[in-house]
C-alpha cells in the first residue's frame, strides 16, 4: 500500500523536511575499505567465474613473462660473442616461431579475459542490482519520505552501471597486475639484483605522488555521485509534476534550478576528471624516468661485461612491466574512485533498517473484527514539533467513522499510524484488542484496503490494476467489483474494455477515472477495515452519489474510517470525529455536532457558507 504523506511529513510536498537533506549534509564518503571489501565479496559469489578467470589471467602473466626472455634469446643470437662473429640462424628462426606462439597465445587469452570479465561484471551486477530492489521494497516509509526519489533511483541505475563498467575493465587489469609484479620482480632479481633495486626506487616516487593524488580525487569524485543524484531528483519531480510547473509558468526556474545543478556538477566533474587524468601522465613520467636510469647503469654494466645485450633489452621490458600494473591501475583511478563511490551509495541502502514484519502473536486478517482503539497516542514525524498529542479514539466493529479537521491537524497521520506506515511515540493502538507491534504486518495490512486521494496505478492492463487488491480473484468477481464501483461505465466504453493497457500512472484516463478504479481495487480486496481518504474528491458529483451508494453496502459490517474535508459526504458516519492540534476535539453525530456548535460547526458553515480558506 502506498504511503499518505500529510502536510509536515519529512518530504512531502509544502512540508518542512527535505527530501535532499542527507544528501546535502554529505561531507565525506564512508569506510572506502569496508565499501570495497563488500564489494569484492559480490565478486566472490561467482567463484567458478572468478577462479576460470584467475586462471586465464595466470596464463597471460606467464606468457607475458615469457616474452621479454625470448626476445633476449634472439637479440643475442645475432649479436657477436667470442663463441661466433655471425647469426645463430637456426637458434633465431626457432626463437622467433616460439616468440609469435607466444604472442598469439597471449592475444587469445586476452580475448577469453574479456570474455569472462564481462560476463563476471553482468552476473555480479546483477545480483547486486537485485539485493538493492529487494531492500529498496522493504525499507520503512520514513527513509523513503526523507530520501529523494531520483536519487533512489540514480542508485539503482548509475550506481550500478559504474560498477559494472569498472569490474569490466578493471578486474582483469588488477588481477593481472599483482600476478606481474611478483612475476616480474622474481625474474629481474635473476638477471641483475643492483639493476633491480636501481629500478624500484622510483617505486618510492610512485608511491609518494599517488597518495597525495588519491586525497583531492576521493573527494570529487563522491561529490560528483551526491550532485548526480540531485540532478535525477529534480528531473524525476520536473517531469512528474509537470503539469503544476507549466500552469503556475515555472518553466525558467526549473531550468534555471537545473542549470545550477549542472553547473556545479561540471565545475565538482571537471576538478574530479582533471586529477584523475594527472594520475596516468604523472605515473608514465616516472615510470619513463626508471627506464632512463635502467638504460644508461645497463649500459655501463654491458660495458663492463657484466651483462649482455640481450639483457638490457630484456630487463627494460620487464620493468616496464612491472610499472605498468601501477600505471594501469593509475589511469583506471577515476572509474575506480567513482564505483567506490557508487558502491557506499548502494550500501547504504541495502544496510538501512528494512521495516521490520511486526509482530508473531498468531493472527488472522480473515477473522478480524474491526474494533480499534487508540489509546494516549503521542506521534511527530519530526521529534521537535508533534502532530498527535495525547489521542484516544475508538472505533468500534462495523461502524463508519468520519474523520474531519482543518489542514495539518493530524487526520491522515492517524491512517499512516494504524497501517504501521510510522510507529507511535508513545501510546497503544489495538485491532480486536490486540497491539498492532505483535501482529504480524502482512496480516494486519492484508485486513486492511485503502483509498487514496492520490491514486495510484501501477504499469499494465486496467484488469490487473483492480486485481491488485485480490490476485487470486475470477474475471467475474473482478467486473462485479468494478460495477459496484461504478467503474463498469467508462471501462466498457473503451476499444479494449478490462484489457486497456494503461500508461505510465495512469495518465490516459481522466483524475475521476483513476479513483473509480482505486475504489474497485479496494472492493475487490474485501477488506475487514476500510479506509477512505478523499476517495470521491476526484468525481462528480452524480458520479460520487453513486459510489456513495456503493460504498454504503461495502461497509456494511465492515468497519470504515472516512477522511474527509467535504462534509456534505460524511452525514450518514456512525460518528464524527473532529481532529483539533493532535487531538479529539468533539465527537458525535452531525446533527450533535451541530447543536453543540464546536469547531465542527464553525467547519459546517463556513463550507456552505461559500467562505473556503
Amino acid at each position: 500500500m502506498p504511503p499518505m504523506m500529510p502536510p509536515g511529513a519529512p518530504g512531502s510536498k509544502g512540508g518542512p523536511g527535505n527530501r535532499h537533506a542527507a544528501l546535502l549534509t554529505r561531507e565525506k564518503p564512508k569506510n572506502i575499505k569496508g565499501s570495497l571489501g563488500k564489494l569484492l565479496k559480490y565478486i566472490g559469489r561467482s567463484k567458478y567465474l572468478f577462479f576460470t578467470l584467475l586462471a586465464v589471467m595466470l596464463l597471460i602473466t606467464v606468457l607475458g613473462l615469457l616474452a621479454p626472455m625470448i626476445q633476449q634469446i634472439a637479440i643475442d643470437c645475432i649479436t657477436p660473442s667470442e663463441e661466433r662473429s655471425g647469426v645463430d640462424k637456426e637458434k633465431l628462426i626457432r626463437t622467433l616461431i616460439l616468440l609469435a606462439a607466444v604472442y598469439g597465445g597471449s592475444a587469445l587469452m586476452s580475448y577469453l579475459q574479456g570474455r569472462l570479465s564481462a560476463k563476471l561484471s553482468q552476473v555480479t551486477v546483477r545480483t547486486m542490482r537485485r539485493d538493492l530492489f529487494e531492500s529498496l521494497v522493504h525499507l520503512p516509509i520514513r527513509y523513503i519520505d526523507n530520501h529523494s526519489h531520483g536519487d533512489l533511483m540514480s542508485r539503482m541505475t548509475n550506481d550500478v552501471e559504474n560498477i559494472s563498467t569498472t569490474i569490466s575493465q578493471s578486474i582483469g587489469s588488477l588481477i593481472s597486475g599483482v600476478l606481474t609484479v611478483i612475476g616480474t620482480f622474481v625474474i629481474m632479481l635473476t638477471y641483475s639484483p643492483l639493476l633491480t633495486l636501481i629500478s624500484l626506487s622510483t617505486i618510492i616516487l610512485t608511491i609518494i605522488v599517488s597518495s597525495k593524488m588519491t586525497k583531492y580525487m576521493k573527494k570529487y569524485f563522491v561529490e560528483q555521485q551526491v550532485i548526480l543524484g540531485r540532478i535525477n531528483g529534480h528531473v524525476e519531480e520536473t517531469v512528474t509534476g509537470y503539469r503544476t510547473v507549466v500552469a503556475y509558468s515555472k518553466e525558467q526556474d526549473s531550468i534555471d534550478a537545473f542549470r545550477g545543478m549542472s553547473d556545479e556538477l561540471r565545475r565538482t566533474g571537471i576538478k574530479a576528471q582533471i586529477f584523475g587524468g594527472m594520475m596516468g601522465p604523472l605515473m608514465n613520467c616516472i615510470s619513463n624516468f626508471g627506464f632512463v636510469l635502467i638504460a644508461a647503469f645497463g649500459g655501463w654494466f654491458s660495458i663492463q661485461g657484466w651483462i649482455t645485450v640481450g639483457t638490457i633489452q630484456a630487463f627494460i621490458l620487464y620493468s616496464k612491466q612491472f610499472s605498468r600494473p601501477i600505471n594501469e591501475i593509475a589511469n583506471q583511478y577515476a572509474n575506480i574512485q567513482t564505483a567506490i563511490a557508487g558502491a557506499e551509495r548502494i550500501f547504504e541502502v541495502m544496510e538501512a533498517e528494512p521495516e521490520p514484519g511486526g509482530g508473531d502473536k498468531p493472527f488472522s486478517a480473515d477473522e478480524v473484527r474491526g474494533d480499534i482503539r487508540f489509546e494516549g497516542i503521542d506521534f511527530g514525524y519530526v521529534p521537535e514539533k508533534q502532530v498527535l498529542k495525547g489521542l484516544d479514539l475508538w472505533v468500534k466493529q462495523g461502524q463508519k467513522i468520519a474523520i474531519v479537521g482543518a489542514t495539518g491537524s493530524g487526520k491522515t497521520t492517524i491512517v499512516n499510524l494504524l497501517t504501521r506506515f510510522y510507529d507511535v511515540d508513545s501510546g497503544v493502538i489495538t485491532v480486536d484488542g490486540t497491539d498492532i507491534t505483535q501482529i504480524p504486518m502482512s496480516e494486519l495490512r492484508r485486513a486492511i484496503a485503502i483509498v487514496l486521494q492520490d491514486t495510484v496505478l501501477f504499469s499494465g492492463t486496467i484488469g490487473e490494476n483492480i486485481r491488485y487488491g485480490n490476485s487470486d480473484a475470477t474475471e467475474e468477481q473482478m467486473k462485479a467489483a468494478a460495477a459496484k464501483a461504478y467503474a463498469d461505465e467508462f471501462i466498457e466504453r473503451l476499444p479494449d474494455k478490462y484489457d486497456t493497457v494503461l500508461s505510465e500512472g495512469g495518465s490516459n484516463l481522466s483524475q475521476g477515472q483513476r479513483q473509480l478504479l482505486s475504489i474497485a481495487r479496494a472492493v475487490l480486496a474485501d477488506p475487514k477495515i476500510l479506509i477512505l481518504d478523499e476517495a470521491t474528491s476526484s468525481v462528480d458529483t452524480r458520479t460520487e452519489m453513486h459510489i456513495q451508494s456503493a460504498m454504503v453496502a461495502l461497509m456494511k459490517n465492515r468497519t470504515s474510517l472516512i477522511i474527509a474535508h467535504r462534509l456534505s459526504t460524511i452525514r450518514d458516519a456512525d460518528k464524527i470525529v473532529v481532529i483539533d492540534h493532535g487531538r479529539v476535539a468533539e465527537a458525535g453525530s452531525h446533527e450533535e455536532l451541530i447543536a453543540l456548535r464546536g469547531s465542527y460547526y464553525e467547519l459546517y458553515r463556513t463550507q456552505f457558507a461559500g467562505n473556503r480558506t
